[in-house]
């Protein structure tokens, strides 16, 4: 903090600290009070200055387990996704960075071929809302039903869904990936329908919602999973060649 020498903290004053693990408190007290006492600060000033830095250490460590906790499968960010290059029209980009969809328990529909930017752009929004304190979880589809197909095999299904349903913003990437049996439609189901207009849902999907039923094999079901997820919904078809097959051929003459 300066080239003051640090006021060493007495033995009682760090157990009692360690106590109340107001652990960024005891890392910077000694610097803080070295420059309170050489510059003279009034002493709700040291309290502020101390109460500040602990608040932000908090909230720094709470955005890591957040991150942690969302279970992302790669970093992006919407610092990083090229807006120029997508189909994503920039007014509903800049009504979805606000994330006041989020707040709103809006879903969000990104259909459209493979490598058309919908797994960044899940993944960028889902770092941004972690980022400003909402919980979120990060799925593949096939991940989410084997995730639900074990918690049926030991009868804690609603449970799982109601943990699921605890974040504020529910991905749910490579929707039609791979078929799914009657049950996995089922399951997938009952979770949508738990956070209808209770959470957010986006989801990813190269299929158009008029194909679902390829992969959904229970019609009623499926149409009932879309009517619930396209209600309350940003639905976005994105369109292009693939980002990494152009970017892998772009490579390979440069090489």
């Amino acid at each position: 903090m300066s080239g003051r020498t640090p006021i060493p903290l007495t033995a009682d004053v760090e157990a009692g600290l360690r106590r109340l693990r107001l652990a960024a408190i005891r890392r910077e007290a000694p610097d803080v009070l070295a420059n309170a006492k050489a510059q003279r600060w009034a002493p709700e000033e040291v309290l502020r200055v101390l109460v500040e830095a602990e608040i932000a250490s908090r909230d720094a460590s709470n955005t890591r387990n957040r991150m942690t906790a969302a279970r992302f499968p790669i970093d992006k960010t919407l610092d990083e996704f090229r807006l120029d290059q997508s189909s994503i029209p920039r007014s509903s980009h800049d009504y979805l960075v606000t994330l006041e969809w989020i707040r709103q328990a809006e879903n969000l529909c990104l259909v459209g071929p493979a490598g058309t930017g919908k797994t960044h752009y899940l993944i960028g929004l889902g770092h941004a809302a972690v980022t400003a304190g909402h919980k979120v979880r990060y799925f593949t589809a096939v991940d989410l039903v084997e995730h639900l197909y074990r918690a049926v095999a030991d009868n804690t299904v609603g449970k799982a869904i109601e943990a699921v349903c605890r974040n504020d913003l529910i991905i749910i990437d490579e929707i039609g990936f791979a078929p799914l049996d009657h049950t996995g439609c089922q399951l997938l189901f009952r979770l949508v329908a738990a956070g209808y207009e209770r959470r957010s849902i986006a989801i990813g999907s190269h299929s158009p919602f008029e194909h679902w039923g390829r992969f959904l094999p229970d019609q009623p079901t499926a149409v009932s999973l879309l009517d619930r997820l396209c209600h309350h919904a940003h639905i976005i078809t994105t369109t292009g060649d693939s980002y990494r097959l152009t970017h892998r051929t772009t490579r390979s003459k440069e090489a």
